[in-house]
């Protein structure tokens, strides 16, 4: 048994036992002319034979007969192969190879040639609900490419392939929806919704993991839908608006901060008023109102002092 150990689990499948190689094939032109002279040519001495009538003439029927099964056999093994495809070749139950070559081609008549797409496919699943790591229920689907590179193990070591990609890629979308967070609670902590690279690697590796041993290869995925589920969408939504409103306070009383003390130095280092503490408390509270409050401040003339 080979182990693929992928993130916070293991998927343990069987070594494949096929593998693709190229099949024993000829040029098919060359082979459907020489077919069809066979064809033409015992059919010309069948009707020579039994023209003629004598015992000579039976044995050019018989030679006639002879050519026309071989040209049937010939024209049998011819085989088109499109661009996109390519033909498993199987004879009497063994796998005999692949032809990839595009074109006319020609393989033992008596085999099987098994029809296998090599275009590039893509697959949506569906919005699947689940709980993230903080046990948040959200919804998450996601697009995966790819592409058949082994026909041998894509033929023979599943039942379908196509639903076996499936499958695989939907259990890799709910084990990544379930290893990390919505979102992040800390400093450097993966989340789905801010670590869209990292998570979108960590999903192509697993799904690329699981569906190797179907001889599938994953060009790229990517994360198509993630939101919370509908029953606490208003909730976060309201957490998050608070969060944001939060970190801009914080930015917003750092900045009026340093305006009040770069106000007060310059004050003092151009001697343009002298303030005693009680003054500069109340210049800092009125500056600190102005620019931290979120409406336009009203002006008040003061006709007399700080003190009456």
């Amino acid at each position: 048994m080979a182990t693929r150990a992928m993130e916070e689990g293991t998927v343990d499948l069987p070594v494949p036992h096929p593998r693709e190689r190229q099949a024993r094939d000829l040029t098919g032109l060359p082979v459907l002319g020489l077919g069809l002279l066979a064809l033409l040519g015992g059919l010309k001495l069948i009707l020579d034979g039994k023209l003629g009538g004598g015992a000579g003439d039976q044995v050019l029927t018989n030679i006639g007969s002879l050519l026309i099964v071989l040209g049937g056999l010939a024209l049998a093994g011819l085989t088109a192969v499109a661009p996109g495809q390519a033909r498993v070749v199987q004879l009497f139950g063994r796998y005999r190879g692949t032809i990839r070559a595009t074109g006319l081609r020609w393989v033992n008549p008596f085999a099987k040639r098994l029809k296998v797409s090599t275009r590039i496919r893509n697959h949506e699943t569906k919005v699947a609900k689940v709980n993230d790591a903080d046990g948040n229920p959200i919804e998450i689907a996601a697009v995966v490419v790819w592409q058949v590179a082994d026909t041998a193990r894509a033929l023979y070591e599943v039942d379908d392939f196509g639903a076996f990609v499936v499958i695989q890629t939907e259990t890799a979308v709910r084990h990544i929806a379930t290893s990390y967070p919505y979102d992040a609670r800390g400093d450097g902590q993966v989340s789905l919704r801010d670590n869209a690279a990292i998570i979108t690697a960590q999903l192509s590796a697993e799904i690329a993991a699981r569906v190797e041993a179907a001889g599938v290869r994953v060009i790229e995925s990517r994360i198509s839908r993630l939101a919370y589920a509908p029953e606490i969408a208003h909730a976060m939504l309201q957490r998050q608006q608070a969060e944001a409103i939060v970190a801009a306070r914080q930015r917003i009383v750092a900045g009026a901060v340093g305006m009040v003390e770069m106000a007060l130095a310059r004050l003092a280092e151009h001697d343009i008023v002298e303030l005693d503490e009680e003054r500069k408390a109340a210049m800092v509270s009125n500056l600190l109102v102005v620019l931290c409050s979120d409406r336009a401040a009203q002006p008040v003339v003061n006709t007399g002092t700080l003190y009456h």
